[in-house]
């Protein structure tokens, strides 16, 4: 997650709180097939967080590079550091600087779950250009975010609840994801239909005790809701062909209502 210092989510335990081994064999197929057809088995994964991903994909033999602006995030994925022949190793630093950051080239770069929205319109022509940078030629980029055309049609206002073992007391934590839309009041800035704010809060669940349900964190931060008609106009003008659109990181149809995400794949494009 590309989060600065004072990140959002310093709190936030996204190891413990994602299902890791159950979503990297979901989605492994389909990224084991977006490597293949990249001009190397190689990946940087732009905004790693605590660098799961990055770990399996050197778990593969694919020489891998997690990229991330928290401290404490590359401070946990760099447990996994140098674990197998193919890394992963870890940087940090901003993605939107990525091109200067590193000297190494890749033949994949990935960018999924909740990173794209952290970028400001600029910021995201600036991580293109840069990414472009460092991928060889015919290089791929796998981008991957919720689909905010279905969330702002439909008014959603929470993702699907997590669940997990609590690893340090009895009971159960729950990861929950409340989203609230800029014409709700409660800030200046309302009608704005690019930005929606997101509330990752963790709940520690113990039955039977005085406090049965407590908040052990919450944050309120302020998303860029891309949609797909802007990214299929900035992604050709920043280096890069759109050559396939999905509904899910299992390479599911996109469907513009139904479709929980969006995902895209695109080519780095001589200019």
């Amino acid at each position: 997650m590309p989060s600065r210092a004072d990140s959002p989510y310093s709190r936030l335990n996204y190891r413990r709180l994602i299902a890791w081994p159950e979503r990297i064999k979901r989605e492994w197929p389909f990224l084991e097939r977006e490597i293949s057809r990249s001009p190397e088995r190689s990946v940087i994964d732009l905004g790693s967080g605590t660098g799961e991903h990055a770990r399996h994909l050197a778990s593969q033999g694919v020489r891998t590079l997690g990229v991330d602006r928290s401290g404490e995030q590359i401070a946990k994925a760099r447990d996994f550091e140098n674990e197998f022949p193919y890394g992963p190793t870890f940087l940090e630093g901003d993605v939107t600087e990525v091109g200067r950051l590193t000297s190494e080239h890749f033949g994949l770069a990935l960018c999924l779950g909740n990173v794209l929205p952290h970028f400001e319109d600029d910021e995201l022509e600036e991580t293109l250009r840069q990414t472009a940078r460092i991928l060889l030629p015919d290089g791929r980029l796998l981008i991957q975010l919720l689909n905010y055309e279905r969330i702002f049609s439909q008014r959603i206002r929470y993702l699907p609840l997590n669940f997990r073992d609590n690893p340090e007391a009895d009971g159960e934590i729950a990861f929950l994801r409340l989203l609230r839309f800029h014409d709700e009041g409660g800030h200046e800035d309302l009608d704005d239909q690019r930005h929606i704010w997101f509330y990752p809060t963790t709940l520690a669940l113990r039955p039977g005790t005085d406090r049965p349900v407590e908040v052990q964190a919450s944050r309120e931060v302020r998303l860029r809701a891309w949609k797909r008609k802007e990214l299929e106009t900035l992604l050709p003008a920043n280096g890069f062909e759109i050559t396939a659109l999905y509904g899910d990181m299992t390479g599911g149809a996109y469907e513009e209502e139904t479709s929980s995400d969006l995902v895209l794949v695109a080519v780095k494009h001589e200019c």
